[in-house]
């Protein structure tokens, strides 16, 4: 001891010769990455590179045992951090040493290694967990939906606390694997590929296995446990194509589910001719049990669409809104909520497209349309910085395709559509800010296009159109019902 101490005494006197600031202590991580909208989601110092999700599902208790294995890196010197969870921990473990965990609020658990993990250090964090999660409340309400014949694991912006433990915020994406043993009988989809097929977990369960290649964020992870039809197809090149249609659909449904999902290839070619190619390694869709969903969402590789969509026929637009969303929101991915214009203004506007391409109305008859019929309070939300209430509100849908639509009027078919491919190219598997959009939009155009933006995205009124100059009200584009209840049923989150 004595010798240790004269070492210390030594080495700090060397320090105080040398003028070097003494070495800061490590501090906690923060419980929030400080999102404008949603300043507490996602957590500070560390980025995590990938998940591993293990779990055991019960249907007939809605129970759900796992272990996730996060593999991150310190971003400073690290005495603690927060992890985005709600189920309840029975162990963590930090670099194979058992660490101290507790809970905060209604959505964090902060974990206390037993040693500091330094600036830069890899980490191995290790958690096991269980409870019922449809029983778990946290932001108001849960995320969790229970069916009859198991559960859906699908929401927006919220999700993954409910399932596995995170670092719940778009801007830290991570690839995945999950696994998950069901009853035999029951069947699991996923994101990415299924890189086998169901292998017996213990006698009368089956377990099922997703990986996801390329980065993804944690909302837009997924899980459909229950009876489902699946179907499946490869691509010329390759690509998985993995359908799945829950057997409680009526037939009608899911004829008119099939009619539509089913096309998900076809759909996904034709946008990657305007888009540039397709950013991931599987496609498909979801088509979950009637009633428990209200809305459809981008998870990445293969959406799930709430049955409600079907209820008239066949629907391809939610089709097209949510595989261009594999471009526009799931690849180039928004670095806070306030940006998520760029993920909606886009995938409605590849509707309009759709539309165009199909002779059901172009893009300029729908601009025309929403231009003179829109009410007055729509004006007053700027897509650039809707509020936290409006994420999903028919601003952000409507006006942000209305300014791409102006965009394109503005710099021509060319500079717009090497725009959107150069976009989708540079930003691939990260994420994204309007202003870099707009920069790049500048630069492929060689135009100054403030003005633009600022009228179309920043605005809070409505911006005049020369060109414009109706006494009545345009007729309604063929297409355009379908896309107004699309529309309707995407904004129920």
């Amino acid at each position: 001891m004595r010798r240790l101490l004269v070492a210390t005494l030594a080495t700090a006197l060397t320090l105080a010769g040398t003028g070097l600031p003494a070495q800061a202590a490590p501090a906690p991580g923060g419980a929030g990455l400080g999102d404008g909208y949603f300043p507490d989601y996602g957590n500070g110092g560390y980025d995590v590179s990938h998940y591993d999700v293990r779990l055991r599902y019960y249907p007939d208790e809605d129970r759900l045992t796992g272990t996730t294995t996060i593999l991150a890196r310190a971003e400073q010197d690290l005495s603690s951090f927060h992890l985005d969870f709600v189920l309840d921990v029975a162990s963590v473990r930090v670099n194979n040493r058992p660490a101290a965990f507790a809970r905060e609020g209604d959505h964090e658990l902060v974990v206390t290694p037993s040693r500091a993990v330094a600036d830069g250090q890899a980490m191995t964090v290790v958690v096991q967990y269980s409870g019922v999660p449809s029983n778990k409340v946290a932001a108001g309400y849960t995320a969790w939906t229970r069916t009859a014949d198991g559960a859906l694991a699908v929401g927006q912006p919220e999700i993954a606390w409910w399932w596995f433990p995170s670092n719940d915020h778009p801007s830290d994406k991570a690839t995945f694997d999950v696994s998950v043993a069901v009853p035999d009988g029951v069947e699991v989809l996923s994101n990415g590929v299924m890189p086998r097929n169901p292998t017996q977990d213990i006698l009368g369960w089956q377990r099922w296995s997703w990986r996801s290649l390329h980065p993804q964020a944690t909302y837009l992870a997924f899980l459909a446990i229950g009876q489902y039809e699946i179907t499946r197809d490869t691509t010329p090149d390759g690509q998985q194509v993995i359908n799945a249609y829950s057997e409680l659909l009526p037939q009608d449904f899911t004829d008119a589910a099939k009619a539509s999902v089913e096309r998900t290839a076809e759909v996904v070619e034709w946008e990657s001719e305007l888009f540039g190619p397709y950013p991931f390694e599987a496609r498909g869709g979801v088509v979950g049990p009637p009633g428990a969903l209200g809305f459809a969402l981008e998870t990445q590789t293969r959406s799930v669409y709430s049955s409600g969509f079907f209820r008239s026929g066949a629907n391809l637009p939610v089709v097209v809104h949510e595989n261009a969303h594999q471009w526009f929101g799931d690849s180039v991915a928004v670095e806070r909520w306030q940006e998520i214009w760029l993920n909606e203004g886009f995938a409605s506007y590849a509707e309009w497209l759709w539309s165009e391409t199909q002779g059901e109305g172009t893009a300029q008859e729908i601009f025309d349309y929403l231009y003179a019929t829109r009410p007055d309070d729509f004006w007053t939300i700027a897509p650039a910085d809707p509020g936290a209430a409006e994420i999903f509100g028919d601003a952000v849908y409507d006006r942000g395709a209305m300014t791409l639509h102006q965009l394109r009027l503005a710099i021509g078919d060319d500079d717009f559509f090497e725009l959107l491919r150069t976009w989708t190219a540079e930003k691939r598997d990260g994420n994204a800010e309007t202003a870099e959009f707009v920069a790049l939009a500048e630069k492929v155009s060689g135009q100054q296009l403030d003005e633009l933006f600022q009228a179309w995205l920043r605005t809070p009124s409505k911006p005049s159109v020369q060109a414009f100059a109706r006494k009545t009200a345009p007729r309604a584009p063929k297409s355009w019902a379908t896309i107004q209840r699309t529309h309707e049923l995407l904004q129920e989150r």
